[in-house]
């Protein structure tokens, strides 16, 4: 069967997304803190971003107007930068594997959001995805548990990056008008040079310029971070997304957990037991459940 070039690159995008908590972890192991480690990352992301955002003008953009500005303050600063402040913050607490499970339970958290505010029903179908995942996630919380040895630990480093979670679910159900409107790829790079931005200023204010007197291996990491795990996904999918759909690209994007489980296991030797596979596998099913529609019935 032949495999197209959309499914390739979105494969490619959820890899590479997936690298993220491994290039975190690693800075840590070398001596970075969160905000330390997030401000390299974003320093070294933003000239990139701010030639895809050039790039994205061409050809006839139309103008951005004073209401899409606005959006796009807003969604970089809560979905951007208030969420990879508070995943940063989580990984130092909890493994990479646990962290890109919860990140990944985002549809379930939109879903929840759209019928609390938006009065859009989830179904049976919907309330079994959420079993599903959740239960995943259950199980896999008590292998991290079974591996840290820490309680307290391990409900701060879930609480902060389940929050991230939900200020990226907030991020998605506000962003779907503008990025119909903007474009994926000029909406993606402009949020997030927003985002940018606030991690630098937030580093100036809360760090002595001394901070970044970090070993090489730092900023190394933080330099693959920057492209691998940031620039590259965020122009990849935006491309997948206009090649095949962005139905597509969320089922191919459920390699993530997956292949983060397996980067943890051979780059920072975090163990692999039935728990992360089951866990994955229930969170996984859950989410495609409730992210995948159901197809209309063919005319009659």
């Amino acid at each position: 069967m032949w495999i197209s070039t959309g499914a390739i690159v979105a494969f490619l995008a959820a890899v590479f997304f997936s690298t993220k908590a491994i290039f975190v972890k690693l800075t840590y192991v070398h001596g970075a803190d969160a905000i330390s480690a997030l401000a390299l990352r974003m320093i070294m992301a933003l000239p990139f971003l701010l030639v895809a955002g050039w790039l994205s003008t061409r050809g006839g953009a139309r103008p951005l107007t004073r209401a899409d500005w606005k959006g796009i303050l807003m969604l970089g600063f809560l979905g951007y930068y208030l969420s990879s402040l508070l995943d940063f913050l989580g990984l130092q607490y909890i493994t990479a594997s646990l962290e890109r499970l919860i990140l990944f339970l985002y549809p379930t958290v939109v879903a929840l959001i759209s019928w609390a505010f938006l009065k859009t029903p989830i179904g049976a179908r919907g309330i079994g995805a959420l079993v599903l995942s959740y239960v995943g996630i259950a199980i896999s919380f008590a292998k991290d548990l079974e591996h840290t040895g820490d309680m307290t630990a391990t409900l701060i480093g879930g609480g902060f990056v389940f929050a991230c979670t939900i200020t990226y679910a907030i991020y998605i159900v506000g962003s779907g008008q503008m990025v119909g409107r903007i474009g994926a790829l000029r909406f993606g790079a402009y949020a997030t040079v927003v985002a940018a931005i606030c991690c630098l200023l937030q580093f100036a204010i809360t760090r002595p310029i001394s901070a970044l007197d970090l070993p090489w291996q730092v900023y190394g990491y933080s330099l693959a971070m920057a492209i691998v795990a940031t620039v590259l996904p965020v122009i990849m999918t935006a491309q997948a997304i206009q090649m095949i759909g962005a139905p597509k690209v969320a089922i191919i994007a459920a390699v993530g957990p997956i292949a983060t489980i397996l980067l943890a296991w051979q780059f920072l030797g975090e163990p692999i037991g039935w728990e992360q596979i089951a866990g994955a596998a229930l969170v996984m099913s859950g989410v495609l459940l409730i992210s995948v529609k159901k197809r209309p019935a063919p005319a009659k």
